[in-house]
């Protein structure tokens, strides 16, 4: 395929009436007047429903299938447990709070804001309490950010596992977070913000997820956010208060943030040593492995978006993002690896943010070997699992950033397959 292909509207319009014609698998041949135009519909013929049917907006029943899902063998119980957002059937980047992913340790639970306390101490000249009406009286901000589980992709490590882009890559989510910048409140407090003290972050559910966070990042743009998209965090993500760790590992996004202590040195609690390190190929394991790297996937065609149009123009589309910094570019192939074509990126917005890319198509049927290669902004290219597996192995658990490849066979089926 040409790289500067542009499918003209008159072309797709030809394309358009072939498949209305029944030109491709499955469309039915046109054999007189489609009676969706010519026939007066019901729905046209009695009115709706009012505007106060709905006090708050719910999906219409037809897109009840774009919801969260897990994988009830992942784990013991869904108390301490993961859902997946249902990446391949939304479009652009923003994630709507209701698909957002879900990933608890010991469950979500229900904290009303009058109950709601945040506690600083630790080294501050002055601890301090306060409430959930104290956060939102100090300057906030707005940011859109991506929150990654550092397990996301990892039951790909020994080979393809699972077949959706939901399940492969969806412990992900991007939305716009409002908050009160972590280092306001530490400046209140008086904390000790030198280059060598860490906080310690912890929830107020019932594992408390410690996390120690360096104070170069606490004071750059960690957020102690309130709402997301606009409206209230929803229970399942932390509601009323959470942390925001941009570009690092969704583990430090701690929900209902209760408590923040600086410290002269990393508490290394339980969550960052026997849990979040990364096995390397030797068996040791490193830690303070929280930036997440550069990385990208098709989200259509994938397995769960089959091609069901046949031949014509295609949209390819996908996902990449990363923890430094932007996307600086987006290359896909077709055919596993062998030839690469630049992807248009579409608008960018903050940095540690997804960035949808398109490469538009005219598919002639052939099957494909479909790849994404995400690069960004500080020189950093996405790995092939082959890369990858030199240093960690296939018994490495988090941080898999690997390029991704679908199987479209002729049909437009697609199926996830490992070329390394």
């Amino acid at each position: 395929m040409d790289d500067t292909f542009k499918p003209s509207r008159r072309a797709f319009l030809r394309g358009s009436a072939a498949v209305a014609a029944g030109s491709v698998a499955g469309a039915a041949a046109a054999t007189g007047p489609d009676p969706l135009i010519t026939e007066l519909q019901d729905w046209t013929s009695y009115t709706g429903v009012g505007v106060d049917e709905t006090p708050y907006g719910m999906p219409i029943s037809f897109e009840s299938h774009v919801v969260r899902r897990n994988v009830e063998w992942l784990t013991a119980s869904p108390i301490s447990s993961i859902n997946f957002t249902p990446i391949h059937a939304l479009e652009g980047t923003i994630t709507p709070q209701g698909c957002a992913f879900e990933r608890h340790h010991s469950g979500a639970i229900e904290l009303a804001k009058p109950d709601y306390r945040l506690m600083i101490n630790g080294l501050v000249d002055q601890p301090l309490v306060f409430t959930y009406d104290d956060l939102e009286r100090f300057p906030r901000e707005n940011h859109v950010y991506f929150c990654e589980c550092a397990a996301n992709t990892g039951m790909e490590w020994a080979g393809a596992q699972l077949n959706g882009v939901q399940f492969t890559h969806g412990m992900i989510h991007n939305m716009e977070y409002t908050g009160v910048p972590l280092r306001i409140l530490l400046n209140e407090a008086g904390a000790d913000m030198s280059a060598d003290k860490w906080v310690y972050v912890e929830g107020a559910d019932a594992s408390s997820n410690g996390r120690s966070i360096p104070m170069e990042k606490a004071l750059d743009d960690v957020l102690v956010a309130f709402k997301a998209n606009g409206e209230a965090l929803r229970m399942e993500h932390g509601y009323p208060v959470r942390l925001v760790v941009p570009g690092w590992e969704g583990n430090m996004w701690v929900k209902w943030l209760r408590r923040i202590e600086v410290t002269d040195m990393a508490v290394e609690s339980r969550e960052e040593t026997s849990k979040y390190t990364d096995v390397l190929e030797d068996g040791t394991a490193r830690k303070w492995t929280w930036e997440m790297d550069a990385k990208s996937v098709i989200t259509s065609p994938s397995p769960q978006m089959p091609i069901k149009h046949g031949a014509g123009p295609l949209v390819i589309s996908g996902l990449a993002w990363s923890g430094h910094g932007k996307i600086a570019r987006v290359d896909v192939s077709k055919d596993g690896g062998i030839t690469w074509e630049t992807a248009r990126l579409g608008k960018q917005g903050d940095t540690k943010a997804l960035t949808r890319f398109y490469l538009d198509m005219e598919w002639d049927g052939a099957p494909m070997l479909l790849q994404s290669r995400a690069m960004d902004d500080t020189g950093y290219v996405q790995p092939t699992k082959e890369q990858l597996r030199e240093k960690r192995g296939e018994n490495s658990v988090y941080h898999n950033n690997c390029i991704q490849t679908w199987y479209v066979n002729s049909q437009g089926i697609a199926e996830n397959v490992e070329v390394s």
